[in-house]
């Protein structure tokens, strides 16, 4: 098993990156964030799981070890093969997902492309109970500002998955008030 690579990014696809790593180039699939944050000649480290199958080897490779964890959680999902399980971290957050499940909201699930209402609910009745209170380190009230976040932007008119990705593109040292994460997300959204 390939279980991480670094090198340099030597070509990438809508899809993948090509990883130079010690003069041999590893395609890794991965989330639309990562490829909108490198370019050719980055250096890059990714969590990587090899998919093997008849006809091919595909490896997806993810920025954190707790976005493959939950890539390998969703592949358990009947129904849902690896390029949905990259497709709904393409477009949520592992927090966003987690909560989704912890709350039984399907319908931000169902919102990524190609995964319907049966998946998603599918997706929840499967990998519910599995998450504990916390994720890698973050707290009930990080989940809960989260949350609060991602509604305020909503009842502004943006959609959930516009929220997400605001809220993704946010600072990792983003201020605390929830009133100033608000701002930013906005400003994001904005384009500024």
């Amino acid at each position: 098993m390939i279980a991480y690579l670094s090198g340099e990014v030597v070509d990438t696809t809508d899809t993948s990156v090509v990883l130079n790593v010690q003069g041999v180039g590893f395609q890794v699939f991965t989330t639309h964030e990562v490829l909108a944050k490198i370019k050719i000649g980055d250096f890059l480290q990714l969590h990587t799981f090899l998919i093997v199958r008849e006809d091919a080897l595909s490896l997806y490779g993810y920025t954190s070890k707790s976005e493959k964890d939950l890539f390998q959680r969703l592949l358990a999902v009947n129904g849902v093969g690896p390029r949905s399980a990259n497709a709904i971290l393409s477009t949520l957050s592992v927090e966003a997902i987690r909560q989704a499940i912890q709350k039984e909201d399907s319908a931000i699930i169902s919102r990524v492309p190609g995964i319907g209402k049966k998946t998603a609910l599918k997706i929840i009745l499967q990998l519910q109970g599995s998450f504990d209170g916390s994720i890698n380190g973050l707290d009930q009230q990080t989940l809960v500002d989260h949350q609060m976040l991602v509604d305020a932007l909503t009842s502004l008119g943006y959609s959930i998955l516009e929220a997400q990705k605001a809220i993704q593109s946010l600072p990792k040292e983003k201020p605390v008030e929830i009133e100033e994460q608000i701002r930013m997300s906005l400003k994001i959204l904005s384009g500024e």
